[in-house]
């Protein structure tokens, strides 16, 4: 076993962990041919850093954290934004499914440890999204329970006060240093994994346990391989 205790919680990050992310096929798919080819790249690595700027302030609905975060990036790269342009990405978020052989994996987990989700998404589209996985969540805390964000910290301090859990009793499990390893780390959550999916940079100067199977996260946690 990976880590020197037992955790009390497995919690994760949900969607571009286990959920496959598609918000930028979406915004393709919308904005159509006013996105010419050859801004793609670069306009949707300035979409996601326009989201978690929008993410960083009070908190407001997912959809317009979505919305919003695309006007910008809209208007810095001269494409047309239409109304309703965001509502119609943040609709196709329920259809996401998780990646491959992560309901595999999540199942064996939760025969041993309580699973907990802790996502961005809100409370009108975190069950769905939950329900894709196929797997058993003890608890699933949202971004609209929080009142904030993820990376804001006091989205983690809610959580460990909601589990009633010491930053050393939940391994803490994510795709995104960003987001969630970097303000688990400051908050002292040391038994944390990088499921990495090749969206950031590796930053193993943060403590965590480096995978890029999900299958292999049961075996990080101390079960047998099957």
């Amino acid at each position: 076993m990976a880590f020197d205790v037992k955790p009390k919680f497995i919690s994760f990050d949900m969607n571009g962990t286990l959920t496959h992310f598609r918000i930028g096929d979406a915004i393709r798919r919308v904005l159509g041919d006013r996105l010419p080819q050859e801004l793609v790249a670069d306009f949707t690595r300035a979409g996601n850093m326009y989201r978690i700027d929008e993410c960083m302030g009070e908190y407001k609905p997912f959809d317009r954290i979505v919305t919003d975060a695309l006007v910008r990036t809209c208007a810095r790269f001269g494409v047309e934004y239409r109304e309703g342009d965001g509502q119609a990405v943040y609709d196709e978020i329920p259809t996401w499914t998780p990646y491959p052989g992560v309901t595999e994996a999540l199942r064996r987990l939760a025969e041993e440890y309580p699973l907990v989700i802790v996502t961005n998404s809100d409370d009108a589209f975190a069950p769905q999204l939950v329900e894709n996985l196929k797997a058993p969540f003890e608890v699933v805390i949202t971004a609209e329970q929080m009142g904030v964000y993820k990376p804001r910290l006091r989205a983690f301090e809610y959580t460990l006060d909601k589990l009633g859990a010491a930053p050393d009793e939940i391994v803490h499990v994510s795709a995104s240093p960003k987001y969630d390893l970097r303000p688990a780390a400051a908050l002292g959550i040391k038994h944390m994994v990088y499921m990495d999916r090749g969206f950031e940079p590796d930053e193993p100067w943060l403590g965590y346990e480096r995978i890029t199977d999900i299958a292999d996260l049961p075996v990080l946690l101390g079960l047998p391989r099957p």
